[in-house]
């Protein structure tokens, strides 16, 4: 049978109080999406809301010239546009070898604090399946208790869009924290990312496994399919 991902889109489309739009990063889904489908899993969408998972539109412009972002937004918006609601996956995770939370600043504001989605990861986490999420997407991670009291990432090594990065984007005032801070945090001070802003950082921690920016999503997606075809 084909391996089954489950992939946590957000449903967050502005950025704060800035009146701008976000959502989730067209790279951290596309690259990964590519690894997922070239090694034949099969690979399910979901988000808070359902229906359509605002896309950041800053992603499509920077990432105008980037092959993998291009073919994904041209030839897949109804994987994104008619996501399934995420209530829907809770006590379903026998059903899937992983989980797969997309950066974009969208995860800040919702998958952060959303219950269904701490509820629905801890239940993969508690069940030894791989808990993966790229850039932001590890806000997802931040208040994850697991059944035995123990935080998700208590221990454990973990990468995430780092200080220094959303300070160059200027985007660290409209932030409802700094993911970096919380990461390191929630692990006992184990947060760890690359030499130099937007190097590529990838972290695997037993079954956890983070990316820290957009450049590090396509060995994310490989990292990813690594874990679930050893398990």
């Amino acid at each position: 049978m084909a391996p089954k991902i489950l992939v946590i889109l957000t449903s967050h489309g502005k950025l704060g109080d800035t009146g701008k739009p976000t959502g989730w990063f067209l790279p951290e889904f596309a690259h990964p999406y590519d690894e997922f489908k070239s090694a034949g899993f099969d690979v399910v969408v979901a988000s808070p809301a359902g229906g359509n998972a605002p896309l950041d539109p800053a992603s499509i412009e920077m990432f105008k010239e980037d092959a993998s972002s291009v073919k994904f937004l041209n030839n897949d918006k109804s994987i994104w546009e008619k996501t399934q609601k995420l209530e829907s996956f809770v006590g379903r995770s026998d059903e899937f070898d992983a989980v797969f939370v997309p950066g974009g600043h969208g995860p800040m504001f919702d998958l952060a604090v959303d219950p269904v989605s701490q509820k629905i990861i801890a239940e993969f986490a508690s069940k030894g399946k791989v808990v993966s999420a790229v850039c932001h997407g590890p806000a997802a991670f931040v208040n994850i208790k697991l059944p035995n009291g123990e935080h998700l990432l208590q221990g454990k090594e973990v990468t995430g869009f780092s200080n220094a990065e959303e300070d160059i984007m200027k985007l660290s005032q409209a932030m409802p924290f700094m993911l970096e801070d919380k990461l390191n945090d929630a692990s006992g001070g184990k947060f760890v990312k690359a030499d130099e802003p937007w190097g590529e950082k990838v972290v695997v921690a037993g079954k956890v496994i983070t990316g820290q920016n957009p450049a590090s999503a396509k060995a994310v997606g490989e990292a990813i399919v690594k874990a679930v075809q050893g398990a």
